[in-house]
């Protein structure tokens, strides 16, 4: 029986994915987390933990190297609440081009008794534009914000895209309409509106500066829904002053940001739909059962990919550091204890390495020492040996 710890509200949708074979907040000694926002930065993990998965698209809460040290698998669920996002960004759009918080709050404001006369008569200082023909510049072209970049197209908007990290296969997602920027002055300079959907880490820090937006055109409005501290607040404070930046919609408030009138900030919703949280719950369901029963790893964020169909009786599977002459190390105590490889796998990322061996034949009685033996070799982190199960099949359909 696998032992799953949650944190947060988790859909049930996704709570219900797991098999007979999890139980749920049943043990001290968890094999998996299933987590949203709580930090765990401050708690300690046990060395029970093998996974860690966030049901959404950052892990800015977790401990990425103590999970390592640990020898725990960390994940998130990339692309669940992409949607949510998309649809998010597309209503603040339109909300920016025709001036509806504005326009709302006036209205809030005035009840008398010729406020129909009155508004038709005010109407015309909440005039807008239309976003046909205006200029989207996309900055990050991943999950999020291939989306934007394709429903901007859909309502007329000439899209500019940017992103030096955009892989083969993404590229698929975005349409052919989309002009792609060769650097970020490039992509934001012409644009009306710029919204920035990129990962946090210390390439993406402050992406968003005192020179990018200087890049940008007088009245730009800024979006940024990916993380606190991909833009520089403090230089879009400086921007709103001199109006270069007309607007700054975020989702992640800050004390200089509060009650700025050109400021809108919403609380950390754009991921907060119904459907985001069962897709996320689920995915992340189904990233601890696959890792758990296979030790097949895609997309961690701390392992390298290794996908091996699991056809042998029995895999061990061995986190260790990146250092020379691991694999031999490894198969040397195999070969002591004479079992015959019938699969093995290996792979790095960074500085950690990742090797998956597959059995036919191996005793009961010398599991027990040769995970011991295995656990000896100073450079493994952590072993585990898992036995071909009757329910693998449904983790692949």
């Amino acid at each position: 029986m696998y032992q799953i710890k949650t944190y947060n509200a988790i859909a049930p949708a996704g709570l219900n994915t797991f098999t007979a074979d999890y139980a749920l907040n049943q043990s001290e000694h968890p094999d998996a987390y299933l987590i949203r926002s709580v930090n765990l930065h401050d708690e300690s993990l046990p060395t029970s933990l093998k996974v860690i998965v966030r049901a959404g698209a950052g892990v800015n809460n977790v401990p990425i190297k103590q999970a390592t040290a640990n020898g725990t698998a960390v994940f998130n669920t990339p692309g669940s609440n992409a949607n949510a996002v998309k649809e998010l960004i597309i209503g603040l759009l339109i909300m920016a081009s025709r001036n509806l918080l504005a326009a709302t709050t006036y209205s809030a404001q005035h009840a008398e008794a010729d406020i129909s006369q009155r508004t038709e008569h005010d109407k015309t200082q909440f005039n807008g534009i239309e976003l046909t023909g205006k200029t989207l510049a996309v900055i990050g072209l991943g999950h999020v914000g291939s989306l934007v970049a394709n429903a901007a197209l859909n309502l007329g908007m000439n899209v500019i895209g940017y992103d030096p990290y955009l892989s083969a296969d993404a590229a698929w997602n975005i349409a052919k309409q989309v002009q792609r920027a060769a650097t970020l002055p490039d992509a934001v300079k012409n644009a009306d509106f710029v919204t920035v959907h990129v990962p946090k880490n210390a390439d993406t820090y402050h992406l968003i500066d005192e020179k990018a937006l200087a890049a940008m055109p007088a009245g730009v409005q800024l979006f940024n829904y990916s993380r606190l501290g991909i833009v520089d607040n403090t230089a879009v404070i400086s921007a709103l002053t001199t109006k270069k930046v007309a607007h700054y919609y975020t989702d992640f408030g800050e004390t200089q940001l509060a009650e700025h009138p050109a400021v809108t900030v919403t609380p950390h919703i754009g991921g907060s739909t119904i459907e985001a949280e069962i897709n996320g719950a689920t995915q992340a369901a189904r990233t601890i059962m696959t890792y758990l029963e296979t030790g097949n790893v895609h997309a961690a964020i701390n392992l390298p990919d290794l996908n091996v169909p699991f056809n042998a009786a029995y895999r061990f599977t061995i986190i260790h550091q990146n250092v020379p002459n691991m694999v031999s190390q490894i198969t040397a105590k195999l070969a002591t204890a004479n079992l015959n490889i019938a699969t093995m796998a290996n792979a790095a990322k960074n500085q950690t390495a990742y090797t998956i061996i597959d059995v036919d034949d191996l005793q009961q009685l010398s599991q027990t020492d040769l995970i011991t033996e295995l656990n000896k070799i100073p450079a493994v982190i952590r072993v585990r040996l898992l036995k071909q199960s009757v329910n693998l099949w449904r983790l692949n359909t």
